[in-house]
């Protein structure tokens, strides 16, 4: 038999741009090539175990951050790198395209490196393979990332997801959890929080949708335990929280069991789409719906916001207006919101 090629993938972060990339990765396995994924924490979980790899590598970014320049940092880099020119990969894929990741592609030793002319920082200057811009204009990121696969010739007209599958102790875990749900009701997951403070919406209208549609499901409150305040005032104590409670595994488990998530444009909302399971209403205010919105079954998911004002979508982590900031977190209209969950679920 042929000896496979190696390829490399390197992506580390975000969550969100982890999961973008495994309909990647599961392209270029199918097509035959033994894929390593080099990641950081923040996607670890979703690459690790995943059936679209064969290998993974953590770079633990968060970790060096944390610790700041150090000799113990630099000799876990070092390591890395040796790691990495063992295998003596055929193929990496920057598809970070960012500084940080242009090292890893120079010193992989990759026989070629492909990345795209779009690549800021200037890392396209760590390839000796520069494609064109991968990013279509309102083309959906999904499809944009697999433009890496079409340069090695391999068709992408199947878009495959793929999880980790989840250990009978995670299970377990999330029936404990739900033990206490009402089964004849809808199960309803709301994952109001994410990164950036001007990507969520309005707490308000999040009430507003909650006391429309509490009598009908079953609501579930998600996030990290910083995210705690903002739930307590939108479900005013009431309804399941889980916040801090799951891991990414287990919220995948708890994702996979739900008629419907809602959030706005966050690892969460990605996470959701990448369960294959439960329809998802995505509330976007300064991030561009048509890239990033849950890819597919337009009866399924469901795009909310992002559009409306001049300034969407700005694509920026601080709202730059000087008068009225933040406008756009105040759309779309919770009454949008409700009638796209009856049109989903009821």
């Amino acid at each position: 038999m042929e000896e496979k090629k190696k390829l490399l993938l390197i992506k580390l972060s975000s969550l969100g741009d982890v999961i973008f990339n495994i309909p990647l990765a599961n392209a270029l396995k199918d097509a035959g090539y033994e894929v390593t994924w080099m990641v950081s924490e923040k996607g670890i979980q979703v690459v690790e175990n995943n059936p679209c790899v064969d290998h993974t590598i953590l770079v633990p970014v968060g970790k060096w951050k944390k610790r700041g320049p150090s000799l113990a940092s630099f000799k876990e880099y070092l390591s890395i790198l040796k790691q990495i020119r063992a295998e003596k990969f055929d193929v990496a894929i920057d598809s970070q395209m960012l500084l940080k990741s242009m090292y890893w592609m120079i010193f992989s030793g990759a026989k070629k490196r492909i990345t795209s002319i779009e690549a800021r920082e200037f890392a396209f200057l760590g390839a000796n393979d520069i494609i064109s811009k991968i990013s279509v204009k309102g083309a959906p990121i999904v499809r944009n990332y697999l433009r890496f696969a079409q340069h090695l010739g391999i068709n992408t007209d199947n878009i495959k997801v793929t999880l980790p599958k989840r250990t009978p102790e995670q299970i377990q875990k999330i029936d404990r959890l739900l033990a206490n749900t009402d089964k004849s009701k809808p199960l309803v997951i709301i994952a109001p929080a994410t990164t950036w403070g001007n990507k969520h919406w309005n707490k308000d209208n999040w009430k507003t949708v909650v006391n429309n549609i509490a009598e009908k499901c079953n609501i579930v409150f998600t996030g990290g335990p910083n995210d705690n305040e903002l739930i307590n005032y939108i479900s005013e104590g009431k309804f399941l929280n889980l916040a801090g409670k799951t891991d990414i595994i287990e919220l995948m488990e708890l994702f996979s069991r739900a008629n419907l998530v809602m959030a706005p444009d966050s690892g969460s909302a990605h996470l959701a789409w990448a369960t294959q399971n439960p329809a998802v209403i995505t509330i976007f205010t300064c991030t561009p719906k048509e890239v990033l919105a849950p890819y597919g079954n337009e009866n399924k998911y469901i795009a909310l916001g992002g559009e409306g004002l001049p300034c969407q979508p700005c694509f920026k982590r601080k709202c730059l207006l000087k008068k009225n900031k933040n406008a756009c977190t105040n759309f779309p209209s919770p009454q949008q919101v409700i009638n796209a969950v009856n049109t989903l679920i009821f």
